[in-house]
C-alpha cells in the first residue's frame, strides 16, 4: 500500500484504487479551511496518477463528515460572520467539481453521520454504500443558513423535489434503511462490513473497463454539469447572504448554547 501524509485526511492507494479517509474524528470530519484544501489536492492525485482506477472517500470515527466546520463560523460571529462561509464554499465547490469531472468512478463509503455537506459530498459520488449506524441530516437551516455544494440538487435528482421540501424545513434525521429507500445509498451493509464491502465494489471497478467508464461518466455529465455549476455558484451567493442575517448570529448562538435558536425572520 502507497501512502501519502496529510494532516486532516489520511490518503493511500491499494490494488488500483485510492482512499480518501476524512481524519477529524474529533471534530466528525467538519470541513474547514485545511481538510477542504486536502481533498482537493488529494483528488487531484487521483486524477493525475494512472495507477489509480477507482476512488473511495470515507470517514474516520463515526462520521463520514458533519458538514462544515461550525465552531470556526463562531470565531467571525461578531465580525464578518460571512467570510467563512466565503472560503469554505469556495473549497466545497471545488471537491464537488473534483469528484464529478473526475474520470474515474467515486465510491462513498459512509460509516456514519453525513449532514449538511457531508450529505452534498457523498450524493456527488458516483456509488456509495453505507454502514446500519449512518445517519442523513440537512442541518443548515437549523442554524439559518441555507444548502450548498449542489445538495438541492443531488438531494431532487436522487430523493425527489418532495423529500428535498422536507428535508429543508422539517431537517428530519434519516436512518441508513430510509436512505436506501429514497435512493441516496446503494446498499446498507453491517458496520464491519462496509470497509470489505467498499473494498470489493473498488476493486472491481478498477478491474473494469475504466476508458468506458470515464467516457460514460462523461455522458452523465453533460446531462447536467450546466445545471451543476450554475447551481453552486447560486448556492454560493445565498449562503453568504444567509450568513449576514440576524437568524445566522441567533442560530450560531443557540448551537453554542446548547438550546433552540428564537429565530426573528431578520
Amino acid at each position: 500500500m502507497c501512502e501519502q501524509q496529510f494532516a486532516t485526511i489520511s490518503f493511500a492507494m491499494e490494488n488500483g484504487v485510492g482512499w480518501i479517509t476524512l481524519n477529524r474524528p474529533e471534530r466528525l470530519n467538519a470541513l474547514d479551511i485545511t481538510l477542504g484544501e486536502e481533498m482537493v489536492k488529494a483528488l487531484e492525485i487521483c486524477v493525475g496518477d494512472q495507477e489509480i482506477r477507482a476512488v473511495v472517500i470515507t470517514g474516520s470515527g463515526r462520521s463520514f463528515c458533519s458538514g462544515g466546520d461550525v465552531k470556526s463560523f463562531g470565531e467571525f460571529l461578531d465580525t464578518d460572520p460571512s467570510e467563512p462561509l466565503r472560503q469554505a464554499t469556495k473549497l466545497l465547490n471545488r471537491i464537488i467539481m473534483e469528484i464529478r469531472l473526475m474520470p474515474k468512478p467515486v465510491l462513498a463509503a459512509i460509516n456514519g453521520t453525513a449532514s449538511g455537506a457531508g450529505i452534498s459530498i457523498a450524493l456527488a459520488c458516483d456509488l456509495r454504500i453505507a454502514s446500519e449506524s449512518a445517519r442523513f441530516k440537512q442541518a443548515y437551516t437549523a442554524i439559518g443558513l441555507v444548502p450548498d455544494g449542489a445538495w438541492c440538487l443531488w438531494v431532487s435528482l436522487l430523493g425527489g423535489f418532495g423529500r428535498a421540501s422536507e428535508m429543508i424545513f422539517l431537517d428530519p434525521v434519516y436512518d441508513s434503511k430510509k436512505a436506501l429507500v429514497f435512493g441516496f445509498v446503494h446498499e446498507v451493509v453491517a458496520p464491519e462490513k462496509l470497509m470489505e464491502t467498499a473494498r470489493e465494489w473498488a476493486e472491481k471497478l478498477a478491474k473494469g473497463p475504466t476508458l468506458a467508464f470515464a467516457r460514460a461518466k462523461e455522458e452523465l455529465n453533460h446531462a447536467m454539469l450546466g445545471l451543476l455549476e450554475r447551481h453552486l455558484e447560486v448556492e454560493r451567493q445565498n449562503m453568504i447572504m444567509a450568513a449576514q442575517t440576524e437568524d445566522y448570529k441567533e442560530g450560531l448562538r443557540a448551537f453554542f448554547a446548547k438550546r433552540p435558536p428564537v429565530f426573528s425572520g431578520k
